[in-house]
């Protein structure tokens, strides 16, 4: 499975409902990019430490405008990839959340990044 960031851009999702993405242009895998309320070293920092906090998530990959984190499922144990793209010209952080293994995730990982939307939001870091 593709991550990281290739000419500015999160890696594509597959066709499978089992991927949400900022970056995505088809409406099912469609989610808004986080906009940013506060300059964009003080929304990354606290987006860290936010992701850093969710249950069973691991950032694997912490760099200046990059983070991927694994969040694993409380049941069963899958493991997903959270990608956070800082766009400090664009007044952005573009997410991607998807699964690793299986078609459909049950919207799990639109719930994910609408969570951590609310949780920026409520910290006044994004509006």
């Amino acid at each position: 499975m593709a991550l990281g960031v290739d000419n500015l851009k999160l890696a594509v999702c597959p066709s499978s409902p089992n991927c949400v993405s900022s970056d995505a242009v088809d409406n099912d895998h469609h989610i808004q990019p986080f906009r940013l309320a506060v300059p964009p070293v003080e929304a990354w920092r606290t987006t860290q430490d936010l992701v850093a906090a969710l249950p069973r998530t691991k950032i694997v990959t912490a760099e200046d405008d990059y983070l991927h984190a694994k969040c694993r499922s409380a049941v069963f144990g899958f493991v997903d990839d959270l990608e956070l793209h800082l766009r400090p010209g664009e007044g952005i952080i573009a997410v991607r959340s998807a699964a690793q293994v299986g078609y459909s995730d049950f919207g799990v990982n639109r719930k994910r990044l609408e969570r951590l939307r609310t949780k920026l939001i409520q910290k006044g870091v994004i509006e």
